[in-house]
């Protein structure tokens, strides 16, 4: 950075200090929350203050009366700047809040600044575009996901049936396909320091959405053979993460190379086996009679475990037995065992993430009767903790 636009910038971060301070405080303002958004998201593309990042960090954990504070600055910061790191800066601090696990953040909602077209008016566009597209996917993605909360915030308490499931499924690969979306364009970007801390903040977000979606995949899996519609939609939801495997995979190919840290701990990804799609696609065709739903409260079966089975039928299989589903409704949850159950290991032990690697070894396998558990080995950067 030039010597004069760095001291450009600092002027202005600190005239802005200056008026935060002699401004009044009001339910709507706060001088010294502020003055530290304004040190946490300044001018200087060179280094991030997390000292500050912090202190932000901390009043909004305060109490909820500080998060309007913290909501109208950030959205004044952001709506005068026209200074990339500044609005990277702010995107980052804005993801960093939302994992503060302060309920009221989830009441946001839409995000209070846009940035959808976003243009940088302190650079040329030839050096500037490749920020304007990270600021703009970032934006996309933080966006969509506030508002995701906020759905989510007001029907917490709606029913978790399998189709619930599969909503919450297509909503967590649609915020990651807009999270493979934030990647640095050009050379110079793939070598800036704070280009390099927000693709950490990225790849720790796909950790998290990512293990959702294997979770919600099992579990979807585990019911998979009760109704042809919601089986329709879960077939959709393979493809997609089939289509998502491959992008994961050159994504983070592409951020080990320009050094992203925590990408180095994400382990291979597979593909769902053409076996296990082929399986579903025959419960979607009729090919495998379901007993319907609704039978099951009219013989009194409340409480009990529905689970699937199977008996010599004419459908051939994959591996070329004659074998045909069955919905038994028993008394107890019935754990399958891969040697014991040919059904369970067919479909139910498909695996997303390869043992191949080191870093795979302590990852569970994404089975239809097990939970998934959130696979966080890597090193947390300080814009986002859990």
């Amino acid at each position: 950075m030039k010597l004069w636009k760095r001291a450009a910038g600092a002027l202005k971060d600190h005239r802005s200090i200056w008026i935060s301070a002699v401004s009044r405080r009001s339910v709507y303002r706060s001088p010294d929350l502020e003055a530290a958004l304004i040190r946490a998201t300044s001018h200087d593309e060179s280094r991030v203050d997390y000292k500050n990042v912090q202190r932000v960090f901390a009043w909004v954990r305060t109490s909820p009366n500080y998060l309007r504070p913290f909501v109208e600055a950030i959205s004044a910061r952001m709506e005068r700047t026209g200074s990339w790191p500044v609005a990277l800066k702010g995107l980052m601090l804005m993801h960093g809040v939302f994992y503060c696990k302060v309920p009221a953040v989830h009441k946001i909602g839409c995000l209070p600044f846009d940035f959808s077209n976003f243009s940088d008016s302190h650079t040329s566009h030839n050096k500037a575009w490749g920020y304007n597209m990270l600021i703009r996917s970032y934006f996309a993605f933080l966006d969509h996901k506030s508002t995701f909360l906020y759905a989510s915030a007001k029907t917490a308490a709606a029913s978790t049936s399998m189709m619930a499931d599969l909503t919450t499924l297509q909503e967590m690969q649609s915020l990651l396909d807009l999270l493979l979306r934030i990647k640095p364009q050009t050379t110079a970007m793939r070598r800036a320091e704070l280009v390099l801390e927000a693709m950490d903040c990225v790849v720790i977000e796909i950790f998290n959405i990512y293990s959702k979606i294997c979770k919600l995949i099992a579990s979807v899996l585990s019911l998979i053979a009760q109704d042809s519609t919601e089986a329709a939609m879960a077939l959709s939801a393979i493809h997609q993460a089939n289509k998502q495997a491959d992008e994961l995979s050159q994504f983070f190919e592409m951020c080990r190379i320009i050094g992203v840290l925590n990408a180095s701990e994400f382990p291979k990804v597979e593909r769902v086996p053409v076996e296990d799609i082929e399986v579903i696609r025959r419960v979607v065709d009729g090919q495998i009679p379901m007993r319907p739903k609704t039978s099951l409260a009219d013989e009194g079966t409340s409480g009990r475990a529905v689970t699937v089975t199977e008996t010599p039928g004419s459908a051939p299989s994959q591996t070329g037995q004659q074998r045909l589903l069955t919905t038994i409704v028993t008394d107890k949850w019935e754990v399958f065992d891969d040697d014991e159950d040919e059904w369970s290991s067919s479909l139910g032990t498909w695996s997303i993430v390869s043992t191949t690697t080191a870093a795979a070894a302590t990852t569970p396998a994404y089975r239809n009767n097990h939970h998934v558990q959130p696979y966080y080995r890597q090193e947390i950067p300080d814009f986002i903790t859990f």
